[in-house]
């Protein structure tokens, strides 16, 4: 039976959620593109393809039914809560600033288009724009983490991805595999202002999923960085050790800045001794430290984030360093994501091929480099199965992808690892 529980970043995949490049994207002018937080103006054909890539890989390992869309959640979701979706539709028309007349044009829309507008904000038919894309939505990491038999459902810090949030929160309310979660109050909603209000000093409360990794079952990251703020990070530390989630929650303080926008950005694990990081934060802590908040009420710092992992996982833990480590390609493969990667099983992750100096890098650390179409001609041809494949970083095609500023981690809503 299908559970919805995750305990670490690199147990076996079961099943994720992503979202495919859409429409809207297209509709990103160079003059709204800072607005709506998306750094190019892309190439959307090549994009689309990009990605089939990176979930035909999804796809091989866990099965096509397990590689979860968006917009066909929402359509599900749709289709199973009537009076979820009239709430969804007037939060949107609420949120959007539209005419009151829209709820009759959108309730009257077939389920399976409305989950396409409700997303691309352009109704095709009658090629008409309603509202903004939500661009970012390909990002599925930070609309919700689960955190083993919990899930938490992000609040964004930018009004841009203020939709993302309202439809995750219809997503989980009202699809029924996550019906059993709401049954049983295990879903931690950081949108719930009775519970996540502003500090007393009004400092606000924003959680992206980017900033926030279950290491093991007692060991959670959350940075506070761009898009995560300090209160937020002990709102939700306090919430957790009352449930008794976890045993402890890692506050991970990286600089305020767009190169290094959520924790994620800077390193993944990728197997039980290796960690993919970006050297001068993660390394040499740089602007950066570490402060280990236990449910016992005390607390431990550590000087970097490689401290950390030394001294409370794993005393033999090896760094694989994007561009070796060295200027200037550790800086611009750690911006086209280098340290991005996101882990199907131990010691099997995916990455962007662009990167050149970093898989270097993890070849040297004894890692089998393969590019994803040569893997997916391999499986197609029967020369490997999905259960064959071990130590083994795979490389996507990015040209387009990496100009989103996200890599495979970014782009994976993991739901149930083994």
């Amino acid at each position: 039976m299908n559970k919805i529980n995750v305990s670490s970043e690199i147990g076996p995949l079961k099943r994720v959620i992503v979202h495919r490049p859409d429409e809207g994207i297209q509709r990103i002018s160079p003059k709204r593109s800072d607005e709506l937080l998306f750094d190019d103006i892309v190439y959307l054909p090549q994009m689309q393809e990009e990605h089939d890539v990176f979930t035909d890989i999804l796809k091989a390992f866990l099965g096509d039914e397990n590689v979860l869309e968006t917009q066909q959640l929402i359509f599900e979701a749709l289709e199973n809560d009537q009076d979820g979706k009239s709430e969804i539709i007037d939060m949107i028309i609420d949120f959007e600033e539209l005419p009151l007349s829209f709820k009759d044009k959108l309730s009257e829309m077939p389920n399976d288009k409305l989950a396409e507008v409700l997303i691309t904000g352009y109704d095709e038919e009658d090629d008409h724009i309603l509202f903004d894309p939500i661009p970012n939505f390909i990002f599925t990491r930070d609309i919700a983490i689960t955190v083993n038999d919990h899930v938490i459902i992000t609040k964004a810090a930018k009004a841009a991805r203020a939709r993302e949030n309202l439809l995750t929160r219809f997503i989980f309310w009202c699809h029924p595999i996550f019906e059993k979660l709401k049954k049983e109050n295990r879903i931690i909603n950081l949108n719930n202002k009775e519970i996540f209000t502003p500090s007393k000093r009004g400092e606000s409360v924003s959680i992206e999923g980017g900033d926030v990794m279950i290491i093991n079952e007692d060991y959670l990251m959350i940075g506070c960085s761009e898009r995560t703020t300090h209160h937020a990070v002990l709102s939700l530390r306090d919430v957790l050790f009352e449930r008794g989630v976890v045993k402890n929650i890692v506050q991970v303080n990286i600089p305020n800045d767009r190169t290094c926008m959520h924790i994620d950005t800077i390193f993944t694990q990728i197997d039980k001794g290796f960690v993919a990081a970006f050297k001068p934060i993660v390394v040499d802590g740089m602007s950066s430290n570490v402060e280990v908040h236990k449910i016992n009420g005390t607390s431990k710092f550590y000087s970097s984030v490689k401290e950390f992992f030394l001294n409370e996982i794993n005393p033999n833990m090896k760094f694989v360093l994007s561009g070796k480590g060295e200027s200037p390609y550790q800086e611009r493969e750690q911006w086209t994501d280098g340290c991005n990667l996101v882990s199907i099983k131990p010691g099997v992750a995916l990455t962007y091929d662009r990167n050149i100096k970093t898989n270097e890098a993890f070849e040297e650390a004894g890692f089998n480099v393969i590019h994803a179409s040569v893997l997916l001609e391999k499986f197609k041809s029967g020369e490997l199965k999905p259960s064959d494949v071990e130590n083994t970083i795979i490389t996507l095609p990015s040209n387009e992808l990496s100009r989103a500023r996200g890599g495979s981690h970014c782009m994976t809503c993991p739901i149930e690892r083994s």
